[in-house]
C-alpha cells in the first residue's frame, strides 16, 4: 500500500508560506514605516522593536523553498525561471536590508545612509514579494514540463498592482506591530499611518477580487456557480467583519486589536487564494499530485521535517515570549 504524502506536504508548504508572510511580513512591514519615523529616536524603537525576532522569521523562507524543491520538483522547475527576475530583486533586497539592519548598529557616522537602506531595502523585497504572488496567480506560459516563456511574463499590469497592494498590506501589519509594542506618541503616529494602510487594502483587495474572477474563468466559475456560491459567501462576509473590527480597532485604545485583526485579514486572503487555485500548484497546467516527488521521496523528506518543524516552532514561540512587552529605548541589538 502506498501512502499519499501529497496532504501532508501540502498542509506543511502551506503553513510555511502562511508563516513567512505573516512574521516576515510585519518586519518588513515595519521597515517600510521606518523610513517614515520622525526622529532618530523613534527610529531606534522603531529597529529596537523587531531587533530580537527579525531574523528568526526568515526561517520560515527557507522551509517554503526547500519543500517545494524536494516535494514539488515539477512546480519549482516551472515556478523559478518564470519569477527568476522577481526573486532575485527579493533576494538581493533581503541581504540589502540585513546588512543595513547590522551597520545600523555599527557604523553610527552613517547610520542616515543605512537608515534609508534599511527602509528602502523593506519596501523593494516586499513589492518584489508582490509581483510573485500576481505572476503565480496569472499562471504561467508552459509547453509540456517545462516553462517556455520569459522571465520578463511576470511583469504585468495585474502582477504590479498586487506588489503594489502588498506594500500596503505589509504595512498594515508592521503598523499593527508598531501598535503593540510601542507607546506615546510614536504609538499615536503608528495608528495614523495603519488607517492609511487600511485603506490601501482595502481598495487593493477589493480590486484583485474583482480582477482575478474576469481573468480567469475557471476562478469565476469556482466562485460564483452553484451550489459553491452559497459554500464561500462567508470567506467574503467574514473578510468584511475583519475589516471592519480592524478599522475599528485602529481608531480606539486597543493595542493588540489591531496586529490581530490584520493576521485575520491576512489569513482570509490566505484562503480566498487557495481556494481559487486549489488542487493547482502551477496554476492551470500541474496539481499537487501530479508535481509531486516520488512517495518515497516524500516519505524520506517528512521524517527530517516532521522532527525539526517543532523545533522551529518552539523556538520562534519561545523568542516572541521572552521579548514581549513594550520595547525600550535602552534595550536595543548589540
Amino acid at each position: 500500500m502506498v501512502i499519499d504524502f501529497v496532504p501532508l506536504w501540502t498542509l506543511i508548504l502551506g503553513a510555511a508560506v502562511f508563516f513567512y508572510v505573516l512574521l516576515d511580513g510585519f518586519d518588513l512591514g515595519v521597515g517600510i514605516l521606518y523610513g517614515f519615523a520622525p526622529d532618530r529616536a523613534s527610529r531606534s524603537l522603531i529597529m529596537n522593536s523587531i531587533s530580537p525576532v527579525w531574523d528568526g522569521n526568515e526561517t520560515w523562507l527557507i522551509l517554503g523553498s526547500v519543500g517545494l524543491f524536494a516535494a514539488f520538483p515539477l512546480a519549482f522547475a516551472i515556478i523559478i525561471p518564470a519569477v527568476y527576475f522577481p526573486i532575485l530583486i527579493m533576494l538581493l533586497a533581503l541581504i540589502f536590508r540585513g546588512v543595513a539592519f547590522e551597520f545600523h548598529f555599527r557604523d553610527a557616522p552613517h547610520v542616515t545612509v543605512w537608515d534609508r537602506a534599511f527602509s528602502i531595502g523593506s519596501g523593494v523585497a516586499t513589492f518584489a514579494q508582490g509581483i510573485v504572488l500576481g505572476a503565480f496567480i496569472q499562471g504561467f506560459n508552459v509547453a509540456g514540463r517545462k516553462f517556455i516563456g520569459s522571465s520578463f511574463d511576470c511583469f504585468t499590469p495585474f502582477s504590479l498592482f498586487t506588489g503594489l497592494a502588498l506594500v500596503f498590506g505589509y504595512g498594515l501589519l508592521g503598523a499593527g506591530w508598531l501598535i503593540l509594542k510601542t507607546e506615546g506618541e510614536l504609538q499615536k503616529r503608528s495608528r495614523q499611518q495603519g488607517r492609511i494602510c487600511f485603506i490601501g487594502v482595502v481598495i487593493a483587495v477589493g480590486i484583485v477580487s474583482l480582477w482575478t474572477p474576469l481573468m480567469d474563468h475557471d476562478i469565476a466559475r469556482r466562485w460564483f456557480s452553484l451550489p459553491n456560491i452559497f459554500y464561500l459567501t462567508p470567506v467574503p462576509i467574514i473578510t468584511l467583519l475583519l475589516a471592519f473590527f480592524e478599522w475599528r480597532s485602529l481608531n480606539n485604545q486597543s493595542e493588540v486589536a489591531p496586529f490581530i485583526w490584520a493576521i485575520g485579514l491576512f489569513l482570509m486572503s490566505y484562503l480566498g487564494i487557495a481556494i481559487s487555485l486549489f488542487p493547482m500548484i502551477v496554476p492551470h497546467h500541474f496539481t499537487l499530485w501530479e508535481a509531486a516527488s516520488a512517495p518515497e521521496t516524500q516519505a524520506f523528506l517528512i521524517v527530517g521535517t516532521l522532527f525539526l518543524l517543532p523545533i522551529i516552532l518552539m523556538y520562534s514561540a519561545w523568542s516572541y515570549w521572552v521579548f514581549r512587552g513594550k520595547v525600550q529605548s535602552d534595550v536595543g541589538y548589540h
